[in-house]
């Protein structure tokens, strides 16, 4: 099987973060970036896959140069090739402009899956995978917990994550757009050999002309989302603890309510 991952590098969740100047975005001069935590999943179970069925990774990446650091990680850990969209056209864009840009270079190439994680760590829109699916006309699933390839690799039985402890299983006919959660598998580490056979590993650069995109289909350009402001939320005056009886506690709370917070 041909497998595409879509990854994402995001600030590290242990950094400390600044607001940027202009207010629009966090501070990234000196700020450590990481492979998003349930993309990492992604690539794993990619990777496990494509050792049963005999296939191909591919790993796909959008950003300035710093993205390749992630990449050449990826392929450390057994992808097989790199596709960087690192035209700077691309960047800025929500998840619509983003998506779209993906769908184009993974459609480049003749794929039978394509992971990708539930949600990126700094904006969380959780829809990049379903815009890529959709622009690709693939069936798709969120949150997988569960992935089996089934059917002589003509079909996958996903087992997603529900609300109250339940689960849902259903079978896709491939090609599918699989978005997987965090927790799905356990990761590898790269060997010394997969770091040393990573440095001769294809990353290819591509340009929205090399995927039939005008510079006003990707990035900034195309998204319809604006950012107005970024901040720190406030600082709450703390939690107010009443005293007494259940009965007498949920009366203080409806006057609370009524009289101070006006919501009743």
């Amino acid at each position: 099987m041909k497998i595409a991952v879509c990854m994402k590098q995001v600030p590290d969740t242990e950094a400390s973060l600044r607001v940027r100047k202009d207010s629009l975005w966090i501070d990234e001069e000196e700020l450590t970036f990481v492979i998003n935590e349930s993309d990492g999943y992604a690539l794993e179970e990619a990777l496990t896959i494509a050792e049963k069925t005999g296939g191909e990774v591919v790993v796909f990446s959008l950003g300035g140069e710093r993205v390749r650091e992630a990449l050449r990680k990826a392929l450390a850990l057994g992808a097989a090739r790199a596709v960087h969209l690192a035209d700077p056209a691309f960047e800025g864009g929500d998840a619509l402009a983003t998506g779209r840009a993906l769908a184009a270079a993974i459609q480049a190439q003749q794929f039978d899956l394509v992971l990708t994680g539930s949600q990126s760590g700094d904006a969380g829109f959780s829809s990049t995978g379903s815009v890529i699916a959709g622009f690709l006309g693939w069936p798709h699933a969120w949150l997988v917990m569960g992935l089996e390839v089934e059917d002589g690799k003509k079909a996958a039985k996903v087992t997603r994550e529900m609300e109250s402890g339940v689960n849902e299983i259903v079978r896709l006919a491939l090609p599918a757009v699989i978005e997987v959660q965090a927790g799905i598998n356990s990761p590898r580490y790269a060997s010394l050999k997969g770091i040393m056979q990573a440095k001769r590993k294809e990353i290819a650069a591509v340009t929205p002309a090399d995927l039939g995109l005008g510079a006003e289909e990707v990035g900034a350009a195309a998204s319809l989302l604006e950012t107005l402001a970024v901040f720190f939320p406030e600082s709450g005056k703390g939690a107010e603890i009443f005293e007494g009886d259940p009965a007498d506690c949920a009366r203080q709370l409806v006057e609370k309510l009524r009289k101070e917070a006006r919501v009743l």
